[in-house]
C-alpha cells in the first residue's frame, strides 16, 4: 500500500490524529489536497504565525479575526466548533506537545475522542517526532518518505521544459546521464533537488550527467548539519590501488547495482563488505576508491563522535547517524577500524555500564535489517577484537582478507607511487624494487619512495632506482616485527574470509 492510499484509508476509518514526520510541508499539503478533493472535505491549515486559515490563504488575505487562533488552544477549540467534513493540518505543533503545555495536551486528548465519531481529522506535520505519553494511544505516526525516482524525474522534466523556452541553458542529458543525475539526487527533498539543479544551470549554463558532484555537494550540507558523520571528498580511484584484483572485480560487478535496470532485473542493493587485514595494505584507500567507482558520496562513521557523556546519548547518536545516512542514500558509509570501536563490547557491562555493548547492538541490528541503499565498508586490523556477532552471515555481503602484497603486486605499487611523484615508471627497475621489498605493505612502499625523494633532493640528484633501493634496505617492515600476529591473522582468514588478491579455485 502506498502512503497516499494508507493516509486516505486512515482518514476514512476515522483515525482522529495522524502525525506525519517530514520537513516537506508542501508535498504533504499537495497530497492532502488530493485526498480532500476525492473525499469532498475542506482543508484548514494552522501555524503559529498564521493561525487557523483555509488552505491556500495568503498572508495578505488573512482577516484580523483569524489572529485569535494563533494560540493552538484556541485553534483546537475552533476545530471542535466546526461541523463540516474537514482535514485540519497543524504545522510544527511539536514544541507545544511538552510537559509545560498540559492544557494543549489535554485538549488534543479530549478532541481525539470527539473526532472518532465525526468526519474531521487532525494531521500534524513536523520534522521531528515529539509525542507526550498521554497522547500515544490517540496518535498514528507515519514517516513521510523522501521523493522517489519518479517524483524527481517529474521535477526534472518540469525544470527542463521551463528552461527550454528560454534557450539559455545547454541540456546534455542522454539516458544514462539522466539516470546518474536522478540517482545522485535521491535522498534530497524536492526543494533541495530543485535548488541544486537550478544552481548547476546558473553556474555552468548547462546540465548533464557529469554534474553529479554538484548534487553530492548539496548532500554534503545535510551531513554537516548533522554533526555526526563526516563527508569525505576524495579523488582516489582504483588506478591508485595496487593489487587486490579479486576485490576490484567484485566491486566492479556491483557498480551498476543501484540503477533502475538492476531493480527491474530483481537485484537487491549490495549491503556491504568487511575488509580484514594487515595495516597499510590498502583497506582505507579501497574504501575511498569505491566512492569514485560507483559515483556515490562517501561518509565516514566516526565511532568516537557517537559516545556521549550522558546515559543513552551514545545509542541515540548512532540512531541519528544512521538516519542521516539513510536520508541521503544511495551512499557509502565507511566505518574505519571497527575493531577498535567495539574491542570492549563483550566486557562492556563491567567497564562502561554496557554503553559499548548497546551501541554495538544498535549497529549490528541495523546491518542485518537495513533496506535503504547504504553500502557499508568496514575495515579492521585485529580480528581477535571483533565480536563474533559482527561476522555472522547477513551483516555483510562478503568478508575480504587483505594480505601483504605479492611480488607482482609490489611492483605494481612501486609503479603507481613513482608515477604519482611525477616520475616515468619505465625509468625504474620495478621488478628489482619488488624483489628487495619482501614483506613490505603498500604504505611502507610509499614511505620508502618519499624517503628516497628526500635523499635525492638533498644530494641535488634526480631520483633513481638506487635511491629507492637504499631507502628500502634501511626500512624494517612492520610484518617482520609482528610476524606472529600476521601468521595468526592469515590462519584465521583461511576458510573464513575471501582473499582480496587471490581468486578462489573452482571445484573439479
Amino acid at each position: 500500500m502506498n502512503l497516499e492510499l494508507e493516509i486516505e484509508t486512515l482518514i476514512r476509518a476515522r483515525y482522529p490524529i495522524l502525525y506525519l514526520v517530514t520537513s516537506e510541508e508542501a508535498r504533504v499539503r499537495q497530497l492532502l489536497a488530493g485526498i480532500a478533493r476525492r473525499r469532498q472535505k475542506k482543508v484548514w491549515e494552522w501555524s503559529c504565525t498564521t493561525g487557523l486559515v483555509p488552505a491556500g490563504t495568503s498572508l495578505a488575505a488573512r482577516k484580523p479575526k483569524e489572529s485569535a487562533t494563533l494560540d493552538p488552544l484556541a485553534a483546537l477549540d475552533q476545530v471542535g466548533a466546526l461541523v463540516e467534513p474537514a482535514l485540519f493540518v497543524f504545522q510544527d505543533l511539536h514544541p507545544y506537545l511538552t510537559r509545560n503545555q498540559p492544557s494543549i495536551i489535554r485538549k488534543l486528548k479530549e478532541i481525539a475522542r470527539e473526532l472518532k465519531n465525526s468526519t474531521k481529522t487532525i494531521v500534524l506535520i513536523s520534522p521531528v517526532l515529539e509525542i507526550p505519553v498521554e497522547l500515544e494511544k490517540e496518535i498514528t505516526v507515519l514517516n513521510f518518505p523522501l521523493p522517489d525516482l519518479a517524483e524527481l524525474s517529474a521535477l526534472l522534466d518540469g525544470i527542463l521544459a521551463e528552461v527550454a523556452e528560454t534557450g539559455r541553458v545547454r541540456i546534455n542529458l542522454d539516458g544514462p546521464g539522466r539516470q546518474r543525475l536522478l540517482q545522485a539526487a535521491q535522498g534530497l527533498t524536492l526543494g533541495e533537488a530543485e535548488n541544486v539543479f537550478a544552481r548547476i544551470m546558473v553556474q555552468d549554463g548547462s546540465l548533464s550527467g557529469d554534474d553529479v558532484h554538484e548534487v553530492f555537494a548539496e548532500k554534503q550540507q545535510i551531513i554537516r548539519k548533522s554533526g555526526l558523520l563526516e563527508y569525505v571528498a576524495t579523488a582516489e580511484n582504483f588506478a591508485h590501488v595496487g593489487g587486490l584484483a579479486v576485490l576490484k572485480e567484485w566491486l566492479q560487478k556491483r557498480s551498476v547495482a543501484f540503477s533502475a535496470e538492476a531493480r527491474d532485473f530483481g537485484l537487491p542493493a549490495p549491503k556491504g563488505i568487511l575488509m580484514l587485514g594487515v595495516q597499510g595494505c590498502g583497506k582505507s584507500l579501497s574504501a575511498k576508491a569505491v566512492a569514485n567507482l560507483w559515483q556515490l558520496p562517501l561518509l565516514r562513521f566516526d565511532m568516537g563522535r557517537m559516545f556521549g557523556s550522558f546515559v543513552g546519548s551514545s545509542e541515540e547518536n548512532v540512531r541519528r547517524a544512521i538516519a542521516v545516512a539513510e536520508s541521503v542514500a544511495p551512499v557509502i558509509l565507511w566505518i574505519d577500524e571497527i575493531d577498535k570501536a567495539f574491542a570492549g563490547s563483550q566486557s562492556s557491562g563491567a567497564t562502561d555500564g554496557g554503553t559499548t555493548a548497546r551501541v554495538f547492538g544498535t549497529l549490528v541490528t541495523w546491518l542485518s535489517e537495513k533496506t535503504a541503499p547504504v553500502f557499508v565498508v568496514a575495515t579492521a586490523n585485529d580480528i581477535s577484537q571483533l565480536p563474533p556477532e559482527l561476522l555472522r552471515k547477513g551483516r555483510f555481503d562478503e568478508i575480504f582478507f587483505v594480505d601483504l602484497p605479492s611480488e607482482a603486486e609490489r611492483a605494481e605499487i612501486f609503479r603507481i607511487h613513482l608515477a604519482r611523484s611525477g616520475r616515468a615508471d619505465e625509468a625504474f627497475d620495478a621488478p628489482a624494487l619488488a624483489a628487495a621489498s619482501v614483506d613490505f605493505s603498500g604504505a611502507e612502499i610509499a614511505e620508502a619512495i618519499n624517503s628516497a625523494l628526500y635523499d635525492a633532493f638533498y644530494a641535488r640528484e634526480e631520483l633513481t632506482t638506487a635511491h629507492v633501493l637504499a631507502a628500502v634496505r634501511q626500512t624494517t617492515p612492520l610484518a617482520r616485527t609482528m610476524s606472529e600476529q600476521i601468521t595468526r591473522l592469515r590462519t584465521w582468514a583461511t576458510g573464513r574470509a575471501r582473499n582480496a588478491s587471490i581468486p578462489r579455485e573452482l571445484p573439479g
